[in-house]
Formats: structure tokens, C-alpha cells, sequence
């Protein structure tokens, strides 16, 4: 793991991150990565700190070391899915927007971002005034919008909320650039707009087996549904 800032480190896995932050009574890990890592290990070369699980979404990526904690938070959301098509075990805890974590002096509140999945989070870190984890906002990164659960109409409705608060001023994504400004989010709602309008053709490529269009959307890819799933719509 490396040091982001005061408390918090990030650990980078086949392409997604965990993080880790800590409090004066407690440490959070954020999500465990896709490999299968040794999660605990890796937190005590940085804390003594008793230390919890937070998933921001159930996809296979962020949940590969869950296996080494027998209880975590998730948005119940992420309940079905998690249990259902991705066999996770543990008991699951259940956060809710506007929840928070105290860590001991550093408060983290809980935001709901569906429409990546229907239980997608981020974390505001208070103090810090940053977003920490989550797939919605990604800079050159590829966004997986393909898929029973995924609905871009949610997704934007998110983004729009959000880009509304004033209690934050960058984030760190799960994946692709490190740390991004806040002026990703109206870009991301913008391109979000253009592909469900039609107005972004995109090109065709395979993803876990299944043929997508992937649409360039300036500040980042959308891996969507082939043209008979995406439409013309304003």
C-alpha cells in the first residue's frame, strides 16, 4: 500500500484499488481488490488499529479478498447479486445514503450512486473533503454500463445529485487516474447524455465474453449495450 495523504493508503490490484483509512480508534478497508490478496496482512504494515470492511459495490473486482472477513458494509442493494451470482459469503452489513462511519475523529459518510449497479457508494471523507472509492467516476478510465443491472438514467440522476453537493472538491476513483477534480462529474453526466442520444457511434470490442460498444466520451470510456440496447433518446 501507498501513502495518499495523512491516514490513507491505496493498494493497486489488476487494475482496481483498495484503500485503507484510519481514525484515532478504528481503521476502514474500502473494497479488496480482484486477486485475492492477503487484505489483513497488508493493513498491519500500516495500522495496529482494529480495522473494518466496506464494499462500494458487489462486481467481482472489488470483492476478491472478502473471503479473509466474516462481516462487512454494502448497500443492501448489493445484497442479491453478491449472494446470488457472485456466491459471497460473510454477513453483510447494511449502509444507507446520508450514513456515518466514525473512525475516531475522522467521520465518513455514506453517498448513493446507483446506476453502475443498483447499490453503487463513495465515501465522503469529511475532513478531508474528498470522495474516496467507487466505479462512477472514472477519468480515462473504461465505466461498465452493459448488463442486466446497469441503467444509465440512474446513472445521471447520480451524477446530477452529486454534482450538486459543495462538501467535497476531488476524488479517488477505484480505477484509472489516481485522484480527479470535481469538474469530471458534469463532463462524465455530459458524455453519458450523448451516448443515450446516439450522438457517440463508439466500436465494438469483446468484454468478459460479451460483445459491447465501447463510446468515447472525452473524459472517459462507456462500455454499453450494442445499438439496439442504447436507442435514440433525449
Amino acid at each position: 500500500m501507498r501513502e495518499l495523504f495523512e491516514n490513507t493508503w491505496a493498494l493497486e490490484d489488476m487494475g482496481v484499488r483498495i484503500f485503507l483509512l484510519a481514525g484515532r480508534e478504528r481503521a476502514l478497508v474500502i473494497d479488496t481488490g480482484m486477486s485475492g490478496l492477503d487484505i489483513p496482512s497488508e493493513v498491519r504494515k500500516h495500522t495496529s488499529l482494529p480495522f473494518e470492511l466496506l464494499n462500494t459495490h458487489a462486481d467481482r473486482d472489488h470483492i476478491g479478498g472478502n473471503s479473509a472477513f466474516s462481516e462487512f458494509y454494502m448497500h443492501p442493494s448489493e445484497f442479491a447479486f453478491y449472494r446470488n451470482a457472485q456466491k459471497g459469503e460473510g454477513k453483510m452489513i447494511p449502509v444507507f445514503d446520508g450514513d456515518v462511519i466514525d473512525l475516531g475523529g475522522r467521520l465518513l459518510q455514506i453517498i448513493h450512486l446507483p446506476g453502475h449497479t443498483p447499490g453503487s457508494i463513495t465515501v465522503l471523507d469529511i475532513g478531508s473533503r474528498c470522495l474516496i472509492g467507487g466505479d462512477p467516476i472514472q477519468e480515462d478510465g473504461h465505466i461498465y454500463m452493459f448488463g442486466a443491472h446497469r441503467d444509465m438514467d440512474a446513472y445521471i440522476a447520480s451524477l446530477e445529485r452529486l454534482d450538486k453537493r459543495k462538501d467535497f472538491d476531488y476524488v479517488y476513483p477505484s480505477h484509472a487516474k489516481e485522484k480527479v477534480g470535481r469538474e469530471v462529474i458534469p463532463a462524465l453526466i455530459e458524455g453519458a447524455r450523448r451516448i443515450l442520444r446516439g450522438e457517440i457511434k463508439g466500436s465494438e470490442e469483446d468484454r468478459h465474453g460479451k460483445t459491447v460498444l465501447s463510446c468515447d466520451a472525452g473524459v472517459s470510456r462507456f462500455l454499453v449495450e450494442l445499438p439496439t440496447s442504447v436507442g435514440d433518446r433525449s
